[in-house]
């Protein structure tokens, strides 16, 4: 048998959810360490006086018992760790580990013992149920009848509400009501909200930023009550996990956080964290309300009765006495400007973000606090508007990812090696490590390490570069051409024609080193007259099933429909599924007869795209007017009859063949103006018996044919 023993996956029950962790029992203490909130309870050996072994829901439980009055019970445990832990248990602890059964028997006639902070309900000696009395919010009473409600837990899917207690009348002449007395029984350890008792100590007109506003906090031996004009909230001190006391960057303010699980409720909002500010200057005297000899036995020289300093200690030090946790302070991070914070953004708020020593937290919109052995990795990542900052993503291992932005460049090189000090997985650690340096340069115009590596990122992609233009990287990236532009703006005067020619042959290779595009494709025209494609057998099983799926789910929206019948179609069996492929394959056979058939019947060509058609009637219009040119040609030589138009192409073509003589005309006359000499009269006559010889068979030849006459003449 070693000195400890070491349980994972172990349950804790808290207002109704079961949260897990681990549980290690060692020769000193039995600790417990939750896996949600990281909060470490410790019970010492000493204080354990009761160990039960019991039957329950996860498996087995183990029910511990200290001499302080607490009682702790952790469950999921196998059937086999009994003996390991009971001989544990007699040699270091001398404590035996009793077997307990419980009553399963569904009666609901007992009887209510009060042991502690425990209310038990048992039937015949066994217990039937326990009800932790801190979970109780209220407690109020009826003739015959006690009724507890409880506190609610936002974790839960299912919240058990209200108990009511049917307490009999007693047959004995007692002089209390046995009513009172379980009510009595019930407040003396309930979670009730009205203060009982006097406070300890209490501070006037705190500054409180989450729930913002001024608040009266009023310490009491069990709880924290903050008072405030509007809203009033307890706080018991065992919903709180951790105190953070924290600087604020201009060193004058301080930050005093609470972290709190579960958090107080106003409505419909949750405060995980109750931020207190405060500033360094603000002194207090403070007097406790106990004597000196409970002020020595209670809190042993951590409090005194009188105290004085600055507010914020003063709250610090009650705080850390009443919780008993430790207070969380910054490690040894400094940043650029010496302060123990960076400034950033998360959300929609500006803020400051401390690197601790076991983790980070955000203060102060939302307020975030991040555990180092919650964080799967965190990046650092390009400014999405300017070079000046940075992002610092982190990811916890659950999937939430965290983004803090516009942190200075300057920060850059603190928080990279304190991230890497602490051993935390970085996404783009092999680029970061050999630039640390990089982001704490003040100067713009050193060298950018983020813009190369993309730089040589998109060289490997790209395909058709040579390695001789490697070097030259201005026809890679267009802000990388304007940068240059803007240093040769700053030189001489007489430089500019220099720069000029540079941005040419620069825009030139860009246009150069573009790969050509692929000429689309022309899209396929679809065949309105054809038979319509069939369905898949999803498809029709999905046609036939959905009034089903409507009525089985009344006001389901379409979008949920698609989505449920998908998980449906993927829950059926492999013999249902083959009935509606099936008569998907069936359909689709009839298609592709109606298809054979239609295609036979003339149908299916495809139309003439739109492109097509313009290009085949521009190259008719140029043909129409290549041969009018070639015919005037002929007729200029004084060419036949065979040179001529027909009457049945005059007749369809009488508009463009006109234009394309005019045309002709006109550059036949402003040539002969320029290089001929005017004919003489032998010539003018031979042109003439020439044009006589036309066919006169319709008006318009005669026309044509005197028009022609009139202008060879001239």
């Amino acid at each position: 048998m070693g000195d400890t023993l070491e349980f994972n996956e172990i349950y804790q029950e808290v207002k109704g959810s079961w949260n897990d962790g681990r549980l290690r029992f060692s020769k000193q203490n039995v600790v417990y360490k939750s896996s949600k909130t990281g909060k470490v309870d410790s019970i010492p050996a000493g204080e354990l006086d009761l160990a039960q072994w019991r039957r329950v829901c996860l498996g087995h439980g183990i029910k511990l018992g200290t001499s302080t009055g607490n009682i702790y019970k952790y469950d999921g445990f196998r059937d086999t760790d009994f003996e390991k832990i009971s001989e544990f248990f007699k040699t270091n602890y001398k404590l035996e580990v009793t077997d307990k059964d419980m009553c399963v028997k569904g009666w609901n006639w007992g009887t209510a013992k009060f042991s502690g902070p425990l209310l038990s309900f048992d039937v015949n000696d066994n217990t039937a149920f326990e009800i932790p009395l801190s979970n109780v919010s209220q407690c109020a009473t009826g003739k015959n009848e006690v009724t507890l409600e409880f506190h609610q837990n936002d974790d839960t899917e299912v919240s058990l509400m209200e108990v009511r207690f049917y307490v009999p009348p007693s047959q004995s002449d007692e002089r209390q009501d046995p009513v009172e007395a379980f009510a009595q029984n019930v407040l003396s350890k309930a979670d009730v909200i009205q203060a009982t008792g006097d406070a300890v100590c209490i501070f006037k007109e705190l500054q409180c930023l989450t729930p913002r506003g001024r608040y009266d906090i009023r310490i009491y031996p069990t709880f924290l009550h903050l008072h405030g004009k509007t809203f009033d909230y307890k706080i018991p001190y065992t919903t709180v996990l951790r105190l953070f006391l924290l600087p604020h960057k201009d060193q004058r303010q301080m930050f005093f956080v609470i972290s709190l699980d579960p958090p107080i409720k106003q409505g419909q909002t949750r405060y995980h964290f109750l931020i207190l500010l405060f500033s360094k200057e603000e002194d207090i005297n403070l007097t406790l309300n106990m004597s000196e000899e409970d002020v020595e036995r209670r809190f042993e020289k951590k409090l005194s009765k009188n105290m004085s300093g600055s507010l914020y200690e003063m709250v610090s030090r009650v705080m850390k006495a009443l919780v008993n946790r430790k207070i969380t302070v910054p490690g040894n991070f400094q940043g650029h400007s010496g302060a123990q914070c960076i400034t950033c953004s998360y959300k929609a708020s500006s803020g400051l973000l401390y690197p601790l020593e076991r983790g980070f937290i955000y203060v102060h919109k939302p307020p975030v606090h991040l555990r180092f052995e919650e964080i799967s990795c965190v990046n650092f990542a390009r400014g999405t508007t300017t070079t000046r900052s940075f992002d610092f993503e982190i990811e916890t291992k659950q999937g939430n990812q965290y983004t803090f932005s516009s942190i200075e460049r300057e920060e850059y090189g603190k928080l990279f090696d304190f991230v890497n000090a602490k051993k935390l997985n970085i996404k783009n650690r092999g680029f970061k490590e050999g630039k640390i340096d990089e982001y704490s340069d003040s100067d713009e115009d050193q060298h950018d390490a983020y813009l190369e590596r993309m730089k040589a990122e998109g060289k490997i992609r790209e395909e058709g570069n040579d390695s001789d233009n490697s070097g030259d990287e201005s026809g890679e990236y267009e802000y990388d051409s304007k940068a240059s532009a803007s240093d040769s703006s700053g030189d001489d005067d007489g430089s500019e024609d220099e720069s000029s020619k540079t941005k040419k042959a620069k825009k030139a290779k860009v246009v150069k080193e573009k790969k050509e595009r692929k000429p689309r494709k022309e899209k396929k025209q679809k065949d309105k007259g054809g038979p319509k494609r069939p369905m898949s057998a999803y498809m029709l099983w999905l046609n036939a099933s959905r009034e089903r799926i409507k009525s089985e789910n009344p006001g389901i929206s379409v979008t949920e429909i698609s989505k449920k019948a998908g998980e449906m179609w993927r829950q059926l069996g492999r013999e249902e599924k083959e009935e509606w492929e099936t008569k998907a394959a069936e359909a689709k056979r009839q298609y592709d007869i109606a298809k054979e058939e239609y295609k036979e019947s003339g149908g299916g060509s495809a139309p003439v795209p739109k492109k097509e058609r313009k290009k085949s009637a521009g190259k008719q219009q140029e043909e129409k007017k290549r041969k009018s040119a070639v015919g005037d040609r002929d007729r200029d030589r004084g060419g036949t009859n065979d040179s001529f138009k027909s009457k049945e192409f005059i007749e369809t073509s009488e508009e463009s063949s006109s234009d394309s003589d005019r045309k002709s005309k006109s550059k036949s006359k402003s040539k002969s103006k320029s290089k001929r000499k005017k004919p003489s009269a032998e010539s003018k006559k031979e042109i003439y018996d020439s044009l006589c010889k036309i066919p006169t068979n319709s008006v318009v030849d005669i026309s044509a044919r005197n028009l022609l006459i009139i202008t060879q003449i001239q």
